[in-house]
């Protein structure tokens, strides 16, 4: 064996792990012998009171080793200990028990009569014992190899709640934690060695990050009252899935690929984009670099994809406490391995001390600003925190990376920033302007701004709603027959992002070439075919779920678009990568719409507000949705 192998038991032999759990329970022989002894006689030194027979000793040993090769105890599955298991090691201990009182006898050898009976009942107790502690050995060793189960809750303390904890303590991928269940009466027992918690502790332990999973195994409940579990588990920080009983998966009622998650790039149609290029890794390596909304969807993937370009630090700024911890969680181990700072910074991007502090203190090089308000409906009917956010926020970044003088600044964009029909689109547009100008009153920060479509799998995207309305079984809800996106994957749109900081040249623009647009209805009907169901609709009025259409919402268009000048596009050294020019607002002019915009938060004039985005961005056309294009 290799040095790799010795150190990870998993990867030994069959034969070396027999082996080993052989020689255990042959040492535990003599050993439970000594223990018995010493127990009866009351001393840890028995030989000095009493004349203990080392032929007595011997002939019990070779029995013993006959017994237990006999049990075929070495052949127990260690991931698979269970009561059957313990059964098999209680008969060995009897045997053994009898076998030193036959020796007694049949050799005339000197022993209490109650040593033999100690006996038994101490190698019993250490064989367990030694199990327990090595599987507890085996978890430890996972951990520190990186190979940590996933703990989970399991739903339901019944029997398909235990069948699926006895499985999963045979598996690598997940180890359950927790039993939950609604019968008080169950509540604080222990059942199959896990105990049974009251369903309000879910959040605490979700949070905490003591689980990561909640696994839904009650196959008797009818559809609506999953549907309204299912609802109650669906705020929880962590993934919730339903579990078939191994009943119904022998009778064909349910199947295993209901369960699996559906990976955001077989959503699209169209080949992922090879973005693995050298220059993405040379623009970032040992840069001291600012992320702000380091926690949310792009954001977080932005930073995993940070820490494979060496930089000499990344510093997470983010509003959400939760969201800060969760990223700083999960890149802790990797830059510590790799010998990266860390940094977690908990504030807002309008709080403008704390940005230049931060800025500073930590000597920033790099910035890319992913902090927005981008949920479409909620900015509509909050447009003050939208403009506050994404405009007047943008602005406090720009300017105080061109003041600290630092190398080159990233803003992430949107396609609704084009011709925008809505606040959030057009907020977006204002602080592509505001980048802009920046750029226009800077001598040494080269800025950049990243322009794409949606993004499958982010937070508030259709996709994770999908899911959730298929996991209820329907129905899944789309605005309009006609609706279509440009789509992407998250970790295309981050590297796309930190292409820009590698391209950029300076007042960049840069598209992604993300090829036809797709119908959100084709969308929700291919996720459903992945889910193993059927769309019911007038032709198949016997299929599994429904798509209902629930209208375009305000601000919402049919189609989006990524450029307001289609004439202006520019190849990059990346062939799916565009550079397109789109002209910008005067220094005078941005002044005065950020004084205006300051006036109109502090009156908290909404109609001003609105006033404005009309004025300053090119082509919005509030509240009224734009035709598909012939």
């Amino acid at each position: 064996m290799n040095a790799s192998t010795l150190i990870d038991p998993a990867r030994w032999p069959r034969a070396v792990k027999k082996g080993l759990v052989f020689t255990l329970d042959g040492a535990l022989v003599p050993i439970s012998l000594y223990i018995a002894f010493a127990l009866r006689l009351n001393s840890i030194q028995p030989y000095a009171i009493a004349p203990l027979s080392p032929l007595y000793f011997l002939l019990v040993f070779v029995a013993g080793i006959g017994i237990i090769y006999a049990a075929r105890l070495n052949r127990l599955k260690l991931h698979a200990f269970d009561m059957y298991a313990v059964g098999r090691i209680a008969l060995c201990a009897l045997a053994l028990l009898v076998s030193a009182v036959l020796v007694s006898y049949i050799f005339g050898l000197w022993a209490p009569r109650s040593v033999p009976f100690i006996f038994g009942v101490v190698f019993f107790t250490l064989a367990v014992f030694a199990r327990l502690a090595a599987l507890r050995l085996l978890d430890v060793i996972n951990r520190v190899a990186g190979r940590a189960q996933t703990p989970v809750a399991i739903y339901g303390a019944g029997a398909a709640g235990l069948q699926l904890a006895t499985a999963l303590r045979q598996s690598r991928e997940m180890r359950p934690v927790a039993f939950v269940d609604d019968n008080p009466a169950l509540h604080d027992l222990i059942v199959g060695g896990v105990r049974v918690l009251a369903p309000e502790r879910l959040e605490r332990l979700a949070q905490s990050g003591r689980i990561e999973r909640v696994l839904v195994a009650i196959p008797s409940l009818g559809a609506t009252q999953r549907d309204a579990l299912m609802g109650r588990l669906s705020s929880l920080p962590c993934k919730v899935q339903t579990i078939p009983s191994y009943v119904d998966l022998i009778a064909g009622q349910n199947r295993l690929d209901d369960l699996r998650e559906i990976a955001p790039d077989q959503l699209l149609e169209r080949a992922n984009v090879d973005l693995d290029i050298p220059e993405v890794a040379k623009a970032y390596a040992g840069r001291s670099i600012l992320v702000t909304g380091a926690g949310g969807s792009i954001g977080s993937e932005l930073c995993r994809q940070l820490v494979e370009c060496d930089p000499h630090r990344i510093v997470l700024f983010e509003r959400s406490e939760w969201a800060l911890y969760e990223i700083e969680r999960a890149l802790a181990p990797k830059g510590a391995e790799k010998g990266i700072e860390i940094v977690s910074c908990l504030g807002s991007v309008i709080d403008r001390p704390a940005i230049e502090a931060t800025i500073e203190e930590h000597d920033i090089d790099i910035i890319v600003h992913a902090a927005a308000h981008k949920h479409v409906p909620l900015i509509e009917e909050n447009e003050l925190e939208g403009v506050r956010n994404n405009v007047i926020g943008t602005r406090i970044v720009a300017e105080a990376g061109r003041q600290a003088g630092i190398e080159r600044f990233i803003l992430l964009s949107t396609d609704k920033a084009v011709r925008p029909t809505n606040i959030m689109g057009a907020t977006k547009r204002l602080a592509e302007l505001v980048v802009h100008d920046a750029q226009c009153r800077s001598e040494k920060t080269r800025y950049a701004m990243v322009r794409f479509g949606n993004v499958l799998g982010s937070s508030g995207s259709v996709v994770p709603l999908f899911q959730e309305q298929i996991r209820r079984g329907g129905p899944v809800t789309v605005t309009h027959a006609d609706v279509t996106r440009y789509f992407m994957t998250i970790p295309e749109a981050s590297r796309l992002v930190l292409l820009a900081g590698a391209y950029s040249q300076g007042n960049d623009l840069f598209v992604l070439d993300m090829g036809a647009p797709v119908k959100i209805a084709d969308l929700a009907r291919r996720m459903i075919g992945l889910a193993n169901k059927t769309v019911r609709d007038a032709d198949n009025p016997q299929g599994d779920i429904e798509i209902t259409f629930r209208g375009l919402r305000s601000g919402e268009k049919l189609f989006e678009e990524l450029l307001i000048d289609d004439d202006s596009l520019v190849q990059t050294p990346h062939e799916k990568i565009l550079r397109a020019n789109e002209p910008g607002l005067s220094e005078i002019e941005i002044a005065a719409m950020l004084k205006q915009v300051g006036e109109a938060l502090e009156t908290r004039d909404t109609e001003a507000v609105r006033a404005i985005l009309r004025r300053y961005v090119t082509g919005y056309n509030p509240g009224q949705a734009k035709a598909f294009p012939a």
